[in-house]
């Protein structure tokens, strides 16, 4: 038995499947199960068309704008140094160490809004010295900053 498809124009961004504005094939189930209930589609008629144009002309000066703050975050970030300083012994070895939380809090200070889960830490950090932090901004966009962990006197 042959899967029915149908033309179905997306209302939202679907992951996998396309952008506002695309008209797609998908099976029949999917469309009736799915998309149309949770209205991230419609089916595919002229006036819908039309009424979805503006919205993905919306959508895509939206994203332009998001790209050009991603950039600038990136930009930003890149080039970041933050510093602290922690009760360490001798040999360097933190008493405490350092988390993600704390991290963010460094670099909100330094002036970009970064959260905590934006914070790919490994683990924490439990030595003096320099150590390459990864950054999550957004998407699959990412950046290291470096964080400088010195001995407090």
């Amino acid at each position: 038995m042959p899967k029915r498809s149908v033309e179905v124009l997306l209302r939202e961004d679907v992951k996998d499947l396309g952008v506002i504005g695309d008209v797609v094939n998908v099976a029949a189930g999917y469309a009736r199960n799915y998309l149309l209930p949770f209205s991230l589609a419609t089916p595919a008629t002229e006036d819908a068309k039309r009424q979805i144009a503006r919205r993905a002309a919306r959508a895509a000066s939206e994203r332009a704008l998001r790209a050009e703050e991603v950039a600038a975050a990136l930009a930003k970030l890149s080039e970041l140094v933050v510093s602290t300083s922690e009760k360490a012994d001798e040999a360097g070895n933190l008493y405490g160490s350092v988390s993600a939380g704390q991290i963010a809090t460094l670099i909100t200070a330094a002036g970009t809004g970064i959260g905590e889960k934006q914070v790919r830490l490994e683990s924490p950090i439990k030595k003096t010295g320099e150590h390459k932090v990864l950054i999550h901004v957004f998407g699959d966009q990412e950046t290291h900053i470096t964080v400088q962990v010195d001995a407090q006197e």
